[in-house]
């Protein structure tokens, strides 16, 4: 035989190739990532595994469903068709008998016979009814095996819901129409569904009538589907709303059997019945004699063995799970065990029993700035021992291999590498083993040159505060509360009470401070700082104080603070500081104050006095008025006595509003409070409209007014709104008069509505006349005291105006009414709030009750 050749070394290596590949891979994931792949293999395992089983049966079901749904729909389809025959006839056979009844060719009995001869033969039809067009019965035959409510006698009405509307629709269409499927009660409470077809009777081209045919729905079921139809699915009539009308559905199955992928989903088809449309549906569901085409055996047996797969992957990945964790716990330890050594700043040694360091941390090793190769292994003397040191360093050593050392550590000078000598604090404590035997001494050193050196410049640093605090020109005193025992005390304190605590003491009683808790006896020894909140005491600062002290005939300014001494103790530290000069400023400024407001309430009274004149001319003017009114009347012999009653109630109104104005103008030099009641808006109003219709009748105004019906109460000074009100309508009768306006337009306007403005409730007044308006310059000057632009006028009415609203938290503004381009008026409105908050400033600035309502 001829020699085979050699394979060459690609042809050997080749196989080996992929699983080279796939270590060099897997050696190149992370550990957790690798822990994730030996975690979630099993997993993917039982994945793939179920994956090709649950498609092939899912693949064999839609095979069945695919082979049994044609068959299905093309017997539904041949079902609906022989019901539509069947329905077509008989509408065909009543719409024969229609014609006949329109062509009067029959007569009632006639009708009865045809109508039983259709009954008889066709037993799906239950009743045929003549109706004429008011829906009244004239002739009706009814199935012998019809229930009770399909009864109806002659002359009988028919029930506007009876016919589903179809009655009304035979009508309008002059064309047979199918009602949808009707369900009834009978008198055993069995629901029987029904079907009416209305035949529209014609007579000379009017509507006289239907022939009405009631149909079982059951009856369609039974004679009108096919029996080969029925013997091989389950066959029912449904509406439109899947009600079961007739028919019956397949059995559920039950037990094991519902359990397999096929047992449900059976082939069904649903289909409209013509000619009654979508009201009625034929619809039909394959009976399932067997479990399919694949048995339950076979389905079983793989179901057995993919659980025993399942079952025996989850054990695999459960205990491969376990293992994972257990040596990620390890390893979790480990490195924290190594990361707490590596990130500790306390340099750590360890020494045998014979003096020889077995081990060293990292931050020994920067401390000293030796490597752990030049320290393990050593002995005394060590290589950062200073030489200078060494006896005191081995006698040090001696201790603490003989276990002397002191629990609070001991200080040494460590060298490092580069020579350099800082301070240590070391402590050392025995090794012991798990077995409980000492094997040598673990040893913790803490660099403490810079703690020692913060401590020094504390020191330095407290010396120089001390020094600022006895400097101080303020007695500084520190006393724990529940103690009698003085903390601290500058120079200050002790040249004014010694170095007792009851200096301390007695200025904390003086300014209000609580004092000293009592004793602990005097509490049924509850301690007495119990629930003390000491971290809020100790940021808060209470409020200054200021005592006399006659002892030392000084006004003090004590400021107290809880702290926290030195030793965790809750104390109490003063400062008092000299403030007689202060105080003697203090009351020379109070003297000066006095007078002051001295000469502001004579310039106020002077004030007041050049407007007394025109607050009190309008109900002088009104008294006038009214007086030269009786007299006149009198002299003719005109008047009444009840008119002139009438006038003099008047008349003493106006004396009484006089004297209520001189009240207000006392009650404000003396600083009283504005006199606001709960008031009603109509009364106000009709109380400054009969003093303003006078002024308004001399310059010939009409005025109209405005009042909404149920406005709420104002808390309001009724004569100042009143006086605000009749200022107002004054000053529009004469801008009327003024701008010289015809007869027809000289009118005035008051309207009082309710508003809400900036979110709150207000009484809105508004006075609108028909002058010439404002011009800019007087609107910018409208409410500046002494600003006037009449003669006669002193230019304090709307200013004073203005005040008052102000004083009730209200608003008065004025704008020009246009029309087009042309100024045709002015309206003045003013808003008060329905339930103002009154503050103390607002009371203060009441003193516009004094001031006169003048005119702009």
């Amino acid at each position: 035989m001829p020699q085979q050749p050699l394979p060459s070394v690609a042809e050997v290596t080749a196989p080996s190739i992929p699983l080279a590949l796939w270590r060099r891979w897997w050696r190149k994931q992370s550990p957790s990532r690798q822990d994730r792949f030996i975690t979630l293999g099993p997993l993917f395992a039982v994945v793939l595994l179920h994956a090709p089983v649950v498609a092939a049966f899912g693949y064999l079901r839609n095979e069945e469903i695919d082979r049994e749904q044609p068959a299905v729909t093309r017997d539904v389809e041949y079902a609906q068709q022989r019901l539509r025959l069947r329905l077509l006839e008989r509408q065909e056979q009543l719409m024969r008998i229609g014609r006949d009844i329109s062509n009067k060719e029959i007569d009632t009995d006639e009708f009865i016979s045809q109508a039983e001869s259709l009954v008889n033969q066709y037993p799906e039809l239950m009743a045929v009814t003549w109706v004429d067009s008011k829906r009244r019965v004239k002739v009706s035959y009814v199935s012998p095996s019809a229930n009770a409510s399909q009864l109806r006698a002659a002359g009988e009405q028919l029930k506007v819901g009876e016919t589903d509307g179809t009655f009304g629709l035979a009508k309008d269409l002059r064309q047979p129409v199918y009602s949808r499927p009707l369900i009834g009660k009978e008198n055993n409470g069995y629901n029987a569904p029904t079907l009416q077809l209305q035949v529209p009777l014609d007579d000379q081209g009017k509507f006289s009538g239907v022939i009405m045919g009631e149909y079982s729905i059951d009856g369609l079921l039974r004679f009108g589907v096919p029996t080969e139809v029925t013997a091989k699915y389950a066959v029912a009539l449904i509406d439109d709303k899947q009600v079961l009308l007739a028919g019956n559905l397949p059995p559920v199955r039950k037990g094991a059997a519902r359990l397999l992928p096929w047992a449900e989903g059976a082939a069904k088809y649903e289909i409209p019945v013509s000619p009654v449309g979508n009201g009625l549906l034929i619809r039909a569901e394959g009976y399932r004699a067997s479990l399919g085409v694949v048995g339950s055996g076979f389905f079983w047996l793989v179901s057995a063995l993919s659980a025993l797969t399942v079952w025996m992957l989850l054990g695999t990945w459960r205990h491969t799970r376990r293992r994972v964790q257990a040596q990620q716990a390890l390893i979790s330890e480990t490195n924290f065990r190594r990361a707490m050594e590596n990130s500790m700043l306390t340099g750590m040694r360890a020494l045998d029993l014979q003096g020889r360091i077995s081990y060293v941390n990292p931050a020994f090793c920067q401390m000293t700035g030796l490597s752990e190769s030049e320290l393990v292994g050593s002995t005394a003397p060590f290589p950062h021992w200073p030489e200078s040191e060494f006896e005191t360093l081995m006698a040090r050593l001696d201790d603490e291999l003989h276990g002397r050392t002191p629990p609070g550590g001991f200080e040494v000078r460590v060298k490092r590498r580069n020579g350099e000598i800082f301070d240590a604090r070391m402590y050392v404590s025995p090794l012991i083993d798990p077995r409980g035997q000492q094997t040598g001494w673990m040893t913790s050193m803490t660099d403490i040159t810079e703690p020692k050196r913060i401590r020094e410049e504390l020191s330095a640093s407290y010396e120089r505060f001390t020094t600022v605090l006895e400097g101080l020109d303020a007695a500084v005193s520190v006393a724990p509360l529940g103690s009698e025992e003085l903390l601290f005390a500058n120079r200050l304190y002790r040249s004014w009470f010694g170095a007792e605590v009851s200096g301390h003491v007695k200025l904390i009683a003086q300014a209000g401070v609580p004092a000293v808790a009592p004793n602990e006896d005097a509490l049924d020894a509850v301690d007495s700082l119990a629930g003390f909140p000491t971290d809020t005491l100790t940021t808060a600062l209470t409020a200054n104080a200021e005592i006399f002290v006659p002892e030392l005939a000084k006004w003090l300014e004590v400021r107290s603070r809880y702290l926290t001494w030195v030793d965790g103790r809750l104390a109490q530290m003063l400062i008092a500081t000299d403030i007689s000069p202060r105080r003697h400023a203090e009351e020379q400024a109070a003297q000066q104050n006095e007078r002051a407001q001295t000469a502001s309430r004579l310039i106020t009274m002077g004030e007041m006095a050049s407007s007394v004149a025109h607050e009190l001319n309008q109900p002088l003017t009104a008294i006038n008025n009214y007086c030269n009114g009786m007299v006149s009347r009198i002299k003719d012999q005109k008047i009444s006595n009840e008119d002139l009653l009438i006038a003099l109630e008047k008349t003493a109104r106006q004396a009484w509003r006089a004297g209520q104005i001189i009240q207000r103008i006392r009650s404000f030099v003396k600083r009283s409070e504005p006199n606001r009641t709960s008031s009603e808006v109509a009364t106000i109003v009709s109380n400054a409209m009969e003093l303003a219709e006078i002024e308004l009748r001399r310059h010939h105004v009409r005025l109209s007014h405005y009042i909404a019906a149920r406005l709420p109460k104002i808390m309001v000074d009724p004569i100042l709104i009143e006086q605000v009100l009749i200022n107002l309508m004054k000053n529009a009768a004469e801008s009327i008069a003024h701008a010289q306006r015809s007869t027809a337009q000289r009118s005035v306007e008051l309207r009082v509505v309710p508003k809400t403005i900036d979110e709150q409730n207000v009484v809105e007044f508004s006075v609108s006349d028909t002058g010439r308006g404002l011009s800019p310059e007087v609107m910018t000057r409208l409410f500046e005291a002494f600003y006037s632009t009449k003669v006669e006028g002193m230019g304090i009415g709307l200013k004073l105006c203005r005040s008052i609203v102000e004083s009730h938290q209200g608003r008065l503004e004025a704008v020009n009414l246009y029309n087009s381009d042309e100024v045709v008026g002015c309206r003045f409105t003013f808003w008060i709030p329905v339930a103002p908050l009154f503050s103390a400033d607002a009371a203060a600035t009441d003193y516009i009750v004094t001031k006169d309502a003048g005119a702009h």
